[in-house]
């Protein structure tokens, strides 16, 4: 049964390759979707302990006792300890154990914070239930009172472990753990007030969720409270869930419209009044997207950029008086990206600080008063992201590949700012990887993968990078993966015209041939929130793209100038104003050189892309249709003015400023130039790139009398998964106009 299925999803040039392989050497969206047979191995849910010696996991439980325990595992040596029995998680009287979907431990780990029952918010499961187990006592007690089902969001224990503190309702609680007591902070909250939480433009584009910190000493509660009454709703149509339609209003501020006005606060967590903090701006026309306590319990700090995201302040507010002052200004003639790698040092004498000023991405250390500002990674490359700063031991441990931007290598600088840049990761490991590091950094989870070969997980110690035991080896996935048909892959860079040169990737069918003549697919997204031509693991992706050269074509990926990529700030910002326009003269440049390769067809070149490489696709298919044949776009967006402020604005300015910039990065500007096969697919309930952008797409292309295919999918969101077999069904429709509009095969 499952050869006859592969003959028939691999299409028309797939039984000479059936007849010569084995079935274990094929790849189908059977066996990607519907098996185990690339199932991975992970590291589970672990947490570093706070004196770095070892970590939290759950483990099979004890004595062949059902469900699973909480054990602490010691780095050095293995040894595991139960700290909380499977059988614990049970409420009494209740049939089944919760079903945890995350957790947190207590300082003295006596007390675990449980979270469960959970329900979605915009991307992620962030609204639930939460009970407090007390490890000795074995006591189980649900938090919120009287509260509704599923309503807690962000639940946190004070830092003397006594009381835990949450948002519910867009309402701030903080509750005794020892007599059950719950002081309402704020009240005002409702649809429009949001206090600990954020609106949905801050959560998906700054990465906003808990909105809340308690201070230092337990005393205070500093906050953002977010007033969305200004911002108008988009109306998400559902027309299948109950026999007549319903909307579902999500308040979204599209680019050049009203934003949230946006403060921030500090209460007592005994109750009282709000002191705000006197942050100059239009509070709608401002962005505070991060706060921080200030290394004590009287200061805090806060990031504001202004509305363009040319200019961030750093901000010193004292919670006593609200007053503010400016630490120090980091300036951009594009955009300014928001800094997460800030780290106290010295008991607050000093912080660390990341920035591009230079032209490559770079940790600083700065003094309190922003005075003093001093280098820490020195040289001509790019930090991916820092690790962890080890202030005790005086390094920086941070993400870079300095020779190779599709690599990731972890290095580390002295904080001092001395020396040069020291790598950790073994020198014979070229690839990807990736580190959780254990406070102090004596030890490392450490995960490593290559493009086509799965991730393998080691506790290693530092900074000897020496493996003190195997996570998850993943040896039965790797040897499934080794034994599929493949052809020659390798990254390369290529000229795309005018001194530029893109870094990508190119996969080739099994045997092949290069006397013949092959068609080739481009994956695409281009756009600065990501890169896809990396050195690692693509899971299901990469898998699918392995069926597709077993069908006979040549897949290819590349990075064009403005993804976030290892090359510099010239590189990263070049596209500033001109989304859309230089990443498709990149791509097609490349494309153009490619179809000009000896073994390939210039005339089956094929282009595909989800989201910003939805908006890709389309861009190439409209403004190079003599270069792409075919082109598959899902989830767009075609017009830029209709997408959100935050992302939007940040890279294109504001339309009321540069219209004709806009006109010219959206797609949807060259629609009538289509001559290729065009698919377009979209979610109808997709929150965040809305289908009303393909509606009007398809009347464009309407008005022009451009033919092309089209699939909506009734009330899935962004990501197209909700349903069952809504994820096999969307790659098979994929794969099935490919067999249809761009022949297979070398000829």
């Amino acid at each position: 049964m499952r050869a006859l299925f592969f003959l028939a999803a691999l299409g028309a040039v797939a039984p000479t390759l059936a007849a010569q392989q084995k079935p274990d050497s094929l790849v189908s969206l059977e066996r990607i979707f519907n098996s185990d047979d690339f199932d991975e191995d992970g590291a589970g849910a672990f947490r570093w302990l706070a004196d770095g010696t070892g970590y939290t996991v759950f483990a099979p439980a004890a004595d062949n006792q059902p469900g699973r325990d909480l054990v602490r595992v010691d780095a050095k040596t293995g040894e595991k300890t139960v700290l909380y029995h499977a059988a614990q998680f049970k409420p009494e009287g209740a049939e089944h154990p919760l079903g945890l979907r995350g957790y947190t431990l207590s300082a003295d780990l006596n007390r675990m914070l449980i979270f469960t029952n959970t329900q979605r918010v915009w991307r992620a499961n962030t609204r639930g239930d939460y009970w407090v187990l007390d490890r000795l006592s074995g006591k189980l007690r649900q938090l919120g009172g009287n509260a509704k089902p599923s309503t807690l969001m962000f639940a946190k224990f004070s830092p003397d472990g006594g009381r835990v503190a949450y948002v519910r309702e867009n309402n701030l609680y903080v509750e005794d753990l020892a007599s059950g007591a719950i002081t309402q902070l704020t009240h005002d909250g409702s649809r429009t007030i949001i206090n600990g939480t954020f609106d949905w433009v801050y959560e998906e584009e700054f990465g906003d969720r808990d909105g809340f910190r308690w201070s230092p000493d337990g005393q205070r509660i500093a906050y953002w409270q977010l007033d969305a009454s200004g911002v108008r709703d988009f109306a998400l149509i559902n027309n299948t869930d109950s026999l007549y339609s319903y909307i579902t209003p999500i308040q979204y501020p599209k680019a050049g419209t009203t934003n949230s006005a946006v403060k921030i606060g500090m209460v007592a967590a005994s109750g009282g009044d709000t002191r705000w903090l006197t942050v100059e701006g239009d509070p709608r026309n401002i962005y505070l997207p991060r706060m921080e306590w200030a290394a004590n319990s009287d200061q805090v700090v806060v990031q504001r950029l202004n509305r363009l995201q040319n200019t961030l302040d750093l901000l010193m507010g004292d919670v006593n008086t609200g007053k503010v002052t400016t630490i120090l200004t980091e300036k951009d003639s594009a955009w300014v990206d928001v800094v997460d790698d800030f780290e106290w040092m010295d008991d607050g004498k000093r912080f660390t600080w990341v920035s591009d000023a230079d032209g490559w991405n770079h940790v600083y250390v700065i003094d309190r008063d922003g005075s003093h500002r001093k280098l820490v990674t020195n040289g001509a490359f790019d930090v991916a992201s820092v690790t962890q700063i080890d202030t005790k031991g005086g390094w920086v441990y941070y993400s870079a590949s300095p020779d190779n931007p599709t690599q990731r290598y972890l290095y580390r600088s002295k904080l001092n700012g001395k020396g040069k840049p020291e790598r950790l990761s073994p020198m014979d490991q070229a690839g990807t990887h990736f580190y959780s590091l254990a406070p102090g950094a004596r030890y490392g989870m450490h995960w490593y993968s290559k493009f086509g070969v799965p991730t393998t997980i080691d506790l290693v110690s530092l900074p000897k990078h020496e493996t003190v035991r195997s996570i998850a080896d993943n040896a039965k996935v790797k040897a499934t993966i080794a034994a599929l048909a493949k052809g020659p892959a390798n990254f390369v860079r290529v000229d795309a015209g005018d001194g530029v040169a893109l870094d990508g990737y190119i996969m080739r069918p099994p045997g092949f041939d290069s006397t013949k003549k092959y068609p080739v697919l481009f994956y695409v997204y281009g756009e600065p929130a990501g890169q896809t031509a990396t050195d690692s693991w693509g899971g299901s992706d990469y898998l699918w793209f392995l069926m597709l050269t077993q069908q006979g074509y040549v897949v290819a990926s590349f990075d064009n100038r403005g993804t976030p990529t290892l090359r510099g700030r010239a590189w990263r910002k070049s596209i500033y104003r001109k989304i859309g326009v230089y990443a498709s003269q990149d791509q097609a440049g490349v494309a153009k050189a490619i179809g000009k390769w000896s073994w390939v067809d210039p005339s089956r070149i094929g282009v595909w892309g989800w989201s910003g490489g939805g908006s890709m696709t389309l861009n190439l298919m409209f403004r190079d249709p003599d270069v792409y044949s075919t082109g598959m776009s899902v989830a767009p967006v075609p017009d830029v003015r209709y997408y959100d402020t935050i992302y939007q604005e940040r890279y294109m300015g504001l339309p009321q400023d540069n219209a004709e910039d806009y006109k010219q990065s959206s797609p949807i500007t060259f629609a009538g130039q289509l001559q290729g096969n065009l698919l377009v697919v979209h979610g109808t309930g997709d929150d965040n790139v809305h289908y009303q952008g393909t509606e009007a797409l398809i009347n464009k292309l309407v008005a022009a009398n451009k033919q092309f295919s089209m699939m909506a999918y009734p009330n899935r969101s962004h990501g197209i998964y909700e349903g069952e077999g809504t994820t096999k069904h969307l790659y098979e429709l994929l794969t099935r106009y490919l067999e249809k509009h761009l022949e297979a095969g070398g000829r």
